[in-house]
């Protein structure tokens, strides 16, 4: 028994032995014995310093680039809604009705008193005639010394007045006309058209309301051409011209967009110490009242980029395996910031040279040697 129990333990003893000697050849041993992994093929980048764009970001809201807000200009009830938020309308199209009484009524007083006017007119014009006619003949009398020098001035004054009672009813007639077409104005404004072409955005209003002027029935906007409304601080008042590209980032909009600088308001707010910048914004997808944030130039800083390849991010963690000297590679958390197209700016973690794996990053372990 005891000769058979020293046999197993020497059969033990060399599985062992063969068992370690297998697992050395996946990695190899370090100057202190320990073994490491080895992950070969794996890119390395010395980490340096070099100048980034500074940018200063500001927030603003999309806004049209023409819109209409529709206000009712007289006091009355919606009785027509002819259309909805979200609906396309040409210029000129119906867009909603109020009933005004006392707006309809005044228009057809006004047209009435434009055809009594009219009447007048022709009454002063055949009076007109008269005097003038009766006037020309008491002259010839006058000189044939058939009447006296009173009834021929009587007769003249008697045309002097039919001539200016016939301008008098002239004018009349033209206050009437006026009077007429303020109120078929005024009548007109039961009818709400659309001034532009585009998209019905708002109608805070329902059929039955009751509305005054100045309140806001509907706003109809411009499509394909939109905002960004910014404020920006007075110290890059000067420093910002029309025409210049700033990277533009949209809520609700995938990807960076560049707008252009179309106007720029060189009115400092006295409280905010801010002026107003807009920006025209050619992405797709935009629509009004969308937050954004625009990005301008505000000189340059030195600072850390690496390749995005070599970041690593699980929850809400971000990390880069650094490789010493000895080729090891150990885990080390950072912290991201800005990015450049491929590449990333590295706020905390690193340090200008050393060196970092830009490949094959799923594959390294912590503690593994790579080649």
């Amino acid at each position: 028994m005891k000769v058979l129990s020293a046999g197993i333990a020497c059969l033990l003893a060399a599985g062992i032995v063969t068992g370690t000697a297998g697992c050395s050849d996946k990695g190899k041993r370090g100057a202190d014995g320990t073994e490491h992994p080895l992950v070969r093929g794996v890119q390395l980048e010395t980490v340096a310093f070099v100048q980034i764009p500074e940018r200063f970001e500001t927030t603003g809201t999309v806004r049209a680039r023409n819109s209409a807000i529709l206000s009712a200009r007289i006091a009355g009830i919606v009785s027509g809604i002819h259309v909805k938020p979200g609906d396309r309308v040409a210029r000129g199209r119906l867009l909603m009705t109020l009933d005004a009484p006392e707006s309809l009524a005044g228009s057809a007083g006004a047209a009435f008193a434009v055809e009594e006017a009219q009447r007048a007119v022709g009454e002063s014009e055949a009076r007109s005639k008269l005097a003038a006619v009766t006037c020309e003949r008491f002259a010839q009398l006058y000189r044939e010394e058939a009447a006296t020098r009173q009834e021929y001035d009587t007769r003249r004054a008697e045309r002097e007045m039919a001539e200016q009672g016939l301008a008098r009813s002239r004018a009349r007639l033209a206050q009437m006309r006026e009077a007429a077409r303020a109120a078929g104005a005024t009548a007109a404004y039961t009818r709400i058209t659309a001034p532009i072409s585009g998209l019905v955005t708002a109608r805070p209003v329902d059929a039955g309301s009751t509305v005054f002027p100045g309140t806001p029935l509907l706003t109809v906007e411009e499509e394909g051409s939109f905002r960004l409304e910014v404020n920006v601080p007075e110290s890059l008042l000067g420093k910002i011209r029309e025409g210049q590209s700033v990277p533009v980032l949209l809520d609700g909009v995938e990807g960076t967009a560049s707008g252009a600088v179309v106007e720029i308001v060189p009115e400092v707010a006295p409280i905010s110490r801010t002026f107003t910048v807009k920006l025209e914004i050619p992405q797709k997808g935009v629509r009004s009242g969308l937050f954004g944030r625009a990005l301008f130039p505000a000189g340059e800083k030195k600072g850390l980029l690496i390749r995005g390849s070599a970041l690593m991010e699980r929850g809400e963690l971000t990390s880069v395996w650094v490789v010493d000297r000895k080729n090891i590679a150990r885990l080390r958390l950072v912290k991201p910031g800005r990015t450049f197209g491929n590449r990333t700016e590295i706020l905390a973690g690193l340090v200008d040279g050393e060196r970092i794996a830009t490949s094959l990053v799923e594959r390294i372990v912590d503690g593994a040697k790579v080649e």
